[in-house]
């Protein structure tokens, strides 16, 4: 018998695979949140070397430190503020800085992981040339044509920052209300507009953050539309009517589709491996 070709999953932009072979959906960070986060992370850096300035000419005017000093300072300073701090604050806060925080993003690794100090440190370095010397030119332009608008930094390091804050999950579904359990069995709701149907789907999940008045009015005004597509009428009140209508037109849906799925695959059938070896000659 032989044996089964292991199936093949194509991994999308969006997706990371892992050591494990295991695709992970993330959501990448956009391309004018990375930028924002890069510039409020350059202006806190600004703002340190502007200070030092003003304090260096401030001591050097009081004759507390010396002139021939000032370069050497300047230098450290410029190390400490470019290259040793973006390091450690990334190293220490796994991937997020004041500028990622405010953005809502992360530094991660391009298999999902947290990212280390080598990384921090190489993104760090790469920085000084692309955001710094170039004035984020090269990383504007190296992050229009990723598709995660990596930089030049991410690109060596082997980065990218990814979303923190995702939407949230819609609510679950609303089931056939237990008074209509019968009634869902034989009920016809395949007539109904689509239109009508998403009219319907929406002040379902909407009707538990509605005024009570407000609620009752649209209910019974929606109703009286779907009653002229569904067949039998079942003797409830509007707001449970609708919301049996909405459960079991999407069960149905989703009934439809499994099968459809399932006929597909059935008429698919498994695929043959290859033969192995050399043919005899």
């Amino acid at each position: 018998m032989p044996a089964e070709r292991p199936a093949i999953v194509d991994i999308h932009q969006d997706e990371v695979l892992t050591g494990e072979a295991v695709a992970l959906d993330v959501q990448p960070l956009g391309y004018f949140l990375r930028a924002l986060g890069v510039l409020i992370d350059m202006l806190l850096g600004l703002a340190v070397l502007v200070l030092f300035a003003l304090g260096t000419g401030w001591l050097a005017s009081l004759g507390a430190i010396d002139p021939a000093v000032v370069p050497i300072l300047t230098i450290v300073v410029l190390v400490l503020v470019l290259i040793v701090i973006p390091t450690v604050v990334e190293t220490t806060t796994r991937g997020r800085s004041l500028g990622k925080l405010a953005v809502g993003g992360r530094i991660v690794r391009t298999d999902g992981g947290a990212a280390g100090f080598r990384h921090a440190f190489i993104r760090a370095l790469v920085g000084v040339f692309e955001l710094w010397f170039t004035l984020g030119a090269v990383a504007a332009l190296v992050g229009a044509f990723t598709p995660r608008s990596q930089r030049l930094g991410d690109l060596v390091a082997g980065t990218y920052s990814e979303r923190t804050r995702t939407p949230r999950l819609p609510d679950a579904a609303l089931g056939v209300p237990p008074v209509l359990t019968e009634w869902a069995s034989v009920a016809d709701v395949a007539r109904l507009p689509e239109r009508l149907s998403r009219r319907l789907s929406q002040f379902a999940r909407s009707a538990p953050s509605m005024e009570a008045g407000a609620r009752a009015r649209v209910a019974a005004s929606l109703a009286r539309e779907a009653a002229e597509h569904v067949s039998p009428v079942p003797p409830v009140d509007p707001e449970t009517f609708l919301i049996g209508v909405v459960a079991v037109r999407r069960e149905r849906e989703l009934r439809a589709l499994q099968l459809e799925t399932a006929r597909a695959a059935a008429l698919a059938g498994p695929v043959s491996a290859p033969p192995r070896g050399f043919p005899d000659r």
